[in-house]
């Protein structure tokens, strides 16, 4: 979507919800879907981590987006939980939060809500205190306070002790 620097693979599109469409309910799908229309409901993928969703500019979902990939430059009013890739271009108008593991934003996109970095495989399961350990692996004490590690005693993001 952003040149040809862009990893995602581009799968297949299987399914187009086109822009006179508008469907009531949730969403499975495998390999492709995109989506020029308005879906209410809930949008899944059962696919494998190459499914792709793609809502184009005209596009609309109103509801929870579980998929591997997503390119947005429409509306998704909802939570997206995007296990691999998410890509907002400028059009892109997202209330919600959006879980990622790689996100790339054009911009103009708008996200009204949290963007949430999905952990690592070797974090997984193992909450907050892990993730913060796992930035702060270089020996340093860490706040749990105020999640920052100190560094000889000074404070590395304000410089006091």
């Amino acid at each position: 979507m952003f040149g040809n620097n862009s990893k995602q693979k581009t799968g297949k599109i299987d399914t187009l919800v086109g822009s006179s469409t508008e469907l009531n309910g949730d969403i499975s799908y495998t390999g492709g879907l995109h989506v020029e229309g308005v879906i209410k409901g809930n949008v899944s993928s059962n696919g494998d981590d190459s499914s792709l969703l793609i809502v184009a500019v005209t596009g609309r979902i109103e509801g929870e987006v579980n998929v591997p990939n997503v390119s947005v430059n429409g509306t998704v009013i909802g939570d997206i939980h995007a296990s691999q890739h998410v890509e907002l271009a400028k059009n892109a108008k997202i209330t919600g939060c959006i879980y990622y593991k790689v996100i790339e934003m054009e911009p103009g996109a708008e996200v009204n809500g949290q963007l949430v970095q999905k952990p690592s495989v070797k974090d997984k399961g193992k909450g907050f205190d892990a993730a913060l350990t796992a930035v702060n692996d270089d020996g340093n004490k860490l706040d749990k306070s105020t999640g920052f590690a100190k560094l000889g005693g000074l404070d590395k993001v304000s410089g006091k002790p």
